[in-house]
């Protein structure tokens, strides 16, 4: 759907344009915007890679294990269907240190490792998603940002005062969010659970 909502856009655009004879404005907006996205995508290549450094290093340390044991309580109220010991909780733990850390992109290929193994512990139609799978995507989702550091580095790119500024109000928003989606998921899992 909102990929047609996009091709809308555009071909709204480029209609609006010839019809007021300029054409040439959008293939110079095209070029700019494309140019624009190579040249931000550059400067948070040496921002994520310098998280994903120290997310490898905290791993191979131990750091890991000990957030994983750290809030092991919250996980396994959490994913009680989850064995404790079980690979999915270890991708989970990283993928939502990830998230806190604000690398969206770093926590991708853990949520999709997450994701495959808590496949393998659904016992229900492989084709519908377990509590467990939904209770990690609506975590995954919204989960709380502690440092918001890709929107910091943007706003170092684009040469802001106080990059930093924003923490406090990310931390709010998010904490915000991750709360009313993990009370979501319990409460239409609660009815879902009665309705059966």
């Amino acid at each position: 759907m909102v990929n047609f909502v996009w091709l809308g856009m555009m071909v709204i655009g480029v209609v609006v344009a010839g019809f007021n004879g300029h054409i040439e404005v959008v293939t110079k907006a095209a070029l700019e915007g494309a140019q624009i996205g190579v040249q931000v995508a550059l400067d948070l290549i040496a921002i994520i890679t310098f998280w994903l450094g120290i997310m490898k290093l905290a791993e191979a340390a131990g750091l890991v294990r000990a957030l994983a044991r750290l809030v092991q309580p919250v996980t396994t109220f959490l994913f009680p269907s989850v064995p404790k010991e079980h690979a999915a909780m270890g991708a989970i733990v990283m993928n939502l240190s990830a998230n806190i850390l604000g690398l969206g992109n770093a926590a991708t290929p853990m949520g999709l490792i997450a994701m495959q193994e808590l496949q393998k512990l659904n016992r229900g139609d492989p084709k519908t998603a377990s509590d467990a799978m939904c209770t990690f995507l609506a975590l995954n989702t919204s989960c709380i940002t502690l440092i918001p550091t890709t929107i910091i580095g943007i706003r170092l790119i684009y040469g802001s005062a106080d990059p930093t500024e924003i923490v406090g109000t990310t931390v709010f928003a998010t904490a915000a969010g991750m709360t009313v989606a993990i009370c979501a998921d319990r409460l239409f899992r609660y009815i879902y659970s009665r309705g059966r």
